[in-house]
């Protein structure tokens, strides 16, 4: 069994019905298609709010070219050290924003620390020797698997507005981190100060659709051109569009996320009862980092169980369960501990 990510399951069944439905006959190109047009209407009801909603392949399309509509060349991108724009995307918001540069700042539990953010949201302003201060992003659930707290969301969002820069949102597990706080998504983004959303959907069941949304339909404008020149307007975009339509209907988005943070929780409770095994983050979603003995760990790996470890600490482990996680995956893993 494989906890290394969410990324490698398969696609869900109803997501993979909705390609095959998608593929019968011929439609508009380019996002013209019926399935892209009732995508936009969906989550705008959803969000509770009239907003823009471009649809991209990736996350990391997804994150970069949603920052470079946010930050001019010359522009800064704060950001937490652990986030993924900085860790694990190659440079490509840099890439996309033409140079922006990004300013990592610290925080417990891979939140930022809004007193550094406070201070860096402001700081060069106007000094023609320093990068300009343009955009904050934030990561929904973060990599070490908190979730950002309303309160949370709205105070940076209140430094955002003082300092007159713009609140990005990565939420690649959006749906993870909703279930856990028990919110509407409107009161995790928009209300909260966030002005564009990149809304995962790959992570949690989907083949390859990834949703830009902008809450700041003012922001939008620039985003399809640089969409285009980035190689992400799909010409068949209703394969895109239709993963995303089934992902949202019937709450299926909902369903998938409180199946695999239910998994999570399971797996913790189970882990605990491990004298040997301690936890170093709280588990808020899907993603648990559990103390694990190095020979604990060498047995795992050779019973064929697959997850990261050694990154984020001595004996640190990530593990990561998903929409299709079953309890037996679970079982098996706790059978290999006690051995």
């Amino acid at each position: 069994m494989n906890f290394s990510s969410d990324n490698t399951t398969g696609a869900c069944p109803e997501i993979i019905e909705a390609i095959i439905r998608a593929n019968q006959g011929s439609t508009s190109a380019y996002g013209e298609d019926k399935h892209t047009k009732k995508v936009t209407k969906m989550i705008n009801d959803i969000f509770e709010t009239a907003t823009e909603v471009f649809l991209v392949g990736t996350g990391t399309a997804a994150n970069a070219i949603a920052l470079s509509t946010l930050t001019k060349s010359y522009g800064s991108i704060l950001c937490h050290w652990d986030s993924h724009i900085f860790e694990d995307e190659c440079g490509s918001p840099e890439f996309f924003t033409s140079g922006a540069k990004l300013i990592p700042l610290p925080g417990n539990l891979s939140k930022i620390n809004l007193l550094e953010l406070n201070q860096h949201s402001r700081r060069g302003r106007g000094d023609v020797h320093m990068v300009q201060p343009s955009a904050v992003s934030i990561t929904q659930l973060t990599e070490g698997g908190t979730a950002y707290s309303i309160n949370e969301i709205q105070k940076i969002g209140e430094i955002c507005s003082k300092s007159k820069i713009k609140l990005h949102m990565d939420g690649a597990r959006f749906a993870n981190a909703l279930v856990t706080l028990g919110c509407t998504p409107a009161e995790m983004t928009w209300k909260s100060g966030v002005d564009v959303l990149s809304f995962g959907a790959t992570k949690n069941g989907a083949l390859a659709s990834e949703a830009v949304i902008f809450f700041d339909k003012q922001l939008a404008k620039e985003f399809e051109f640089r969409r285009k020149r980035g190689g992400h307007l799909f010409s068949k975009m209703r394969f895109l569009a239709c993963q995303m339509e089934a992902y949202l209907h019937n709450d299926l988005w909902i369903k998938n996320a409180r199946h695999a943070n239910s998994m999570a929780s399971h797996l913790q409770r189970e882990l605990k009862k491990v004298e040997k095994i301690k936890f170093s983050n709280p588990v808020d979603g899907n993603i648990l980092f559990p103390k694990i003995p190095k020979h604990i760990r060498n047995k795992l790996l050779h019973d064929g169980f697959q997850f990261y470890d050694n990154r984020w600490g001595k004996d640190v482990t990530r593990l990561v369960t998903s929409f299709d996680t079953k309890k037996i995956y679970v079982q098996n893993f706790m059978s290999s501990i006690r051995k």
